[in-house]
């Protein structure tokens, strides 16, 4: 309860300079329109549903109401000297300069599936006894994984004693030698090892036991079957997954994919290991977006020989960016961008900004290229740009870009 008491506080902080600027101008707004006769409705900035026709409170909340200027086409939004102070907003005169550095991706590690290892049954039988019961287990190569009990694997045995026997009356014989051959063949297929096989001809018995091995090292991630189990030939048993080497996968907008190459050379950080960053090649780039998104992703791998990276890890991958001149920047932040397109706030006079479409282009973390839109000299808002965003659409109910095309 005391969470989302705060959360709620938190909120109404967040928008008490919107709020206070529109209710600032509440008053002079009202006599302006009543000056000219023109109708004046009002809303309640926390609940934009509640419109009214004259003054008042809101219902559900109980706050003032201020003015909504549905019907106005006035692009320009006007908040004097006292109400800019205490929402921030401050300006630069946009100049040309220099952009150069590296553009921060946004990634994570992941298994690479080249890793891993899919262990099956090479023979139906019961699983007598399990030596991996559970998942996160660190296995070695050549560590015992299972016990299988199989009646074909015994008859498979007696089959190569019955060849070997046979062999010792027909020495030198081809053929005999081809079917001891072929029997032992058969065992090795199905998993028995030339230690086995030699002890199966030394005591002459057969045992429809047989230990399987770990082929690699690994750890387990999936453990398909429980002890006493029959599985058939080709049954899924466990999949180990080698942490050696691991992916690097990193989200793409389409326009930043333009400028990756397959095995361009990046930089990657790990998350707490700042101090050991890693060089990695791009090896993929997906052909196509991720369903519900508009991204797509880069891959590439890296080493891991100590293992002390796991997969799930956050990382960030940096792409080199050519360096330029006599381009016009501004601050990241100064950009607003939604879904119908990105635009900035000119200051137009001393009480008035305008919003105006904009084009970008590179851009890295802290300043982004202006490539359309804007013109040596133009006074732009790099602080509180997002809040005469929202103030715009709470006073005037629609889209400050609606309607606008660039200059």
């Amino acid at each position: 309860m005391e969470r989302k008491l705060f959360i709620k506080k938190m909120a109404l902080l967040a928008l008490v300079p919107s709020v206070f600027i529109a209710a600032c101008s509440n008053q002079e707004k009202s006599n302006s329109d009543a000056a000219k006769g023109k109708p004046q409705t009002y809303t309640c900035p926390m609940h934009p549903q509640v419109i009214k026709n004259e003054m008042g409170t809101c219902p559900i909340c109980g706050m003032d109401l201020v003015p909504f200027e549905k019907n106005s086409n006035d692009k320009a939004l006007k908040i004097d000297e006292k109400r800019q102070a205490l929402a921030n907003i401050t300006t630069v005169m946009i100049g040309t300069g220099n952009l150069s550095g590296a553009k921060q991706l946004n990634g994570r590690l992941v298994v690479n599936p080249e890793q891993s290892s899919y262990i099956s049954s090479r023979i139906a039988g019961r699983i007598e006894e399990l030596y991996i019961r559970e998942t996160g287990v660190k296995v070695a190569k050549g560590q015992p994984l299972y016990k299988l009990y199989s009646e074909q694997l015994a008859t498979l045995q007696q089959e190569y004693l019955m060849a070997v026997a046979q062999e010792k009356q027909f020495q030198g014989d081809k053929i005999e030698q081809q079917i001891v051959a072929s029997a032992k063949q058969k065992l090795l297929l199905y998993g028995q090892s030339e230690n086995q096989i030699k002890q199966i001809v030394k005591t002459q018995k057969k045992d429809p036991y047989v230990v399987f091995y770990a082929p690699e090292g690994g750890v387990v991630a999936e453990l398909s079957v429980t002890q006493g189990q029959y599985v058939t030939e080709g049954n899924p048993i466990l999949r180990l997954e080698g942490y050696g080497q691991l992916w690097v996968e990193a989200d793409v907008y389409p326009n930043e994919a333009k400028n990756i190459k397959m095995g361009q050379e990046v930089k990657v950080v790990i998350a707490g290991w700042e101090d050991q960053p890693q060089e990695m090649t791009i090896s993929f780039i997906t052909p196509a977006l991720q369903s519900g998104t508009q991204l797509t992703q880069i891959r590439g791998s890296i080493p891991n020989p100590q293992q002390q990276w796991q997969p799930g890890l956050q990382a960030n991958v940096f792409l080199p960016s050519e360096s330029k001149s006599n381009v016009l920047t501004l601050p990241v932040d100064a950009v607003v961008r939604d879904g119908k397109g990105m635009h900035v706030w000119i200051k137009a006079g001393k009480d008035s900004f305008e919003p105006r479409l904009v084009k970008t282009g590179q851009e890295n973390n802290n300043e982004v290229e202006i490539s359309e839109g804007l013109k040596n000299g133009d006074q732009v808002v790099v602080t509180g740009a997002y809040l005469l965003y929202s103030e715009y659409i709470l006073k005037k109910g629609k889209n400050p870009v609606e309607g606008l095309k660039i200059k």
